[in-house]
């Protein structure tokens, strides 16, 4: 996973250096309001399969009402991609938001294959799928940008990857296409998904309300460097949510009660850990990361991305944290939570645009975040037999450490001029600093989640990609 992260970022440093900011920003509109309702489409079915005891039974009224949402959000976006795009402020934007549009079927088609993947912890088969998209989505993408496609060689790579993906996880899955529909089981997956396709909507509109704003204000120029920024602030997320989120969502639904403040204490710490790391390396060196990796067009994006890298860091928790209230069936709270994030979002945005600009929008985010979502979501994950004084132990050494890494790699950045040489020397520095701190901690943290999760009674279950173990009850 980690090879792959590696790939990702030197495909955006590639087409960083072919297109402008300005036709990235066209792209990021499309991608905007495709992002927005993706959810919608899901309507948290896949979520449903994955912790439902026996999901086979329901597998044909979750393809069927997947396709169905998923064909009429589709035809939507088509419909109404010149109003949404002149709505974003970027009319050039019609045509990718029509194209990026396929991606929205193509999803719900692959609902149920994805789902049993996802349930059996398959890991290498997911993993070799992504890397699958990956490569198609790189070639096609470049291919086409050298061509001149500009922005609508992004949206026909990413149509083209998905297409290859979905096909795959069909024939590794072992599923055929089938449909049916049960009156009851619909009732019951519609009970459960709806406020987590609503709470994921809503987690992709509060990300996507600074976007508007800045499209519209200042263009898609702006718009493009603000979303460079937050993609490289997203590293340690994206990283992070693929490689364990798909393991998250099953293990947290077979852990035996009366132990899950210590699993997701242990857990939360470990990922939390990853996550706190990048974002305190990526604020201290977002100029030698802007400028020697996307080049000096691209320098307007340091002042947010030094903000967002905290940014970055946060969501690694929430996630986190909302998939360990998903697995334990507990839905409706995270869809409360996101709408709390919303409105919370609604007010502090425009207060931090007028205060500082882009930037400004930056530090609402990341206020919001930090200060009102992450208590709001550990205090709901007490319902669930979380002690919230658990999370905040396991979460404290961590975020000590990594004050103590933006110092060092902020000092090594100062102290010299070449930018890679900043980021190799910063890098190093930070994370020796990090690695003597935390090495006892990380020991006894990986030892105390094998033990709660794998050893301590029980019937472990095994995926046959990897070995990895959960239990089951």
């Amino acid at each position: 996973m980690l090879s792959l992260r590696i790939g990702s970022i030197l495909v955006s440093v590639v087409l960083a250096r072919l297109l402008t900011p300005a036709e990235f920003g066209v792209y990021a509109v499309a991608l905007a309001v495709q992002a927005v309702l993706m959810p919608l489409a899901d309507l948290g079915l896949s979520a449903d399969l994955v912790r439902s005891a026996d999901p086979r039974p329901r597998e044909g009224t979750v393809a069927t009402l997947s396709l169905t949402s998923g064909t009429v959000l589709t035809a939507m976006m088509v419909a109404t991609s010149a109003p949404l795009a002149g709505l974003m402020g970027s009319a050039e934007s019609a045509a990718t938001i029509a194209v990026l549009s396929g991606t929205i079927l193509l999803a719900s088609i692959g609902v149920v294959p994805l789902a049993r993947l996802q349930r059996d912890i398959r890991q290498r088969t997911l993993f070799g799928i992504t890397v699958a998209d990956f490569v198609i989505s790189t070639l096609v993408t470049i291919g086409l940008v050298l061509l001149g496609w500009g922005p609508m060689a992004l949206a026909v790579g990413r149509v083209s990857a998905q297409t290859v993906a979905m096909t795959l996880q069909f024939r590794l899955a072992r599923v055929r296409p089938h449909f049916g529909f049960d009156r009851a089981v619909a009732r019951s997956v519609l009970g459960f998904g709806i406020p987590v396709a609503g709470a994921n909507l809503l987690s992709w509109a509060l990300l996507s309300i600074d976007r508007v704003v800045l499209s519209r204000t200042r263009g898609a120029a702006a718009l493009g460097l603000y979303v460079m920024a937050f993609n490289v602030s997203s590293w340690p997320m994206s990283a992070i949510g693929q490689a364990v989120r798909g393991v998250a969502l099953p293990a947290y639904a077979r852990v035996e009660a009366g132990r899950e403040s210590r699993v997701l204490a242990d857990s939360l710490g470990l990922v939390w850990s990853v996550g706190v790391f990048g974002g305190a390396i990526i604020s201290a060196l977002a100029a030698p990361i802007i400028g020697f990796l996307y080049g000096e067009k691209w320098v307007g994006a340091v002042p947010v991305l030094a903000v967002l890298g905290i940014l970055g860091a946060v969501r690694v928790i929430i996630d986190t944290l909302n998939t360990f209230l998903f697995a334990r069936g507990d839905s409706r709270s995270v869809l409360i939570l996101q709408a709390i994030w919303f409105a919370a979002l609604l007010i502090a945005l425009p207060l931090g645009a007028f205060w500082a600009g882009a930037p400004g929008l930056a530090w609402a985010h990341v206020v919001v975040a930090a200060g009102v979502v992450v208590p709001l979501t550990l205090r709901a994950c007490r319902g669930s037999g979380v002690r919230v004084r658990d999370a905040v132990v396991a979460m404290t050494p961590p975020l000590l450490a990594a004050g103590l890494v933006f110092g060092v790699a902020a000092a090594v950045a100062a102290a010299i001029e070449s930018q890679f040489l900043t980021l190799v020397a910063g890098g190093l520095a930070g994370t020796a600093a990090y690695g003597a701190v935390l090495f006892r901690w990380f020991r006894t943290r990986i030892r105390g989640l094998s033990t709660a999760t794998g050893s301590e009674g029980g019937q472990a279950l095994t995926d046959p990609d990897t070995g990895l173990k959960g239990e089951v009850q």
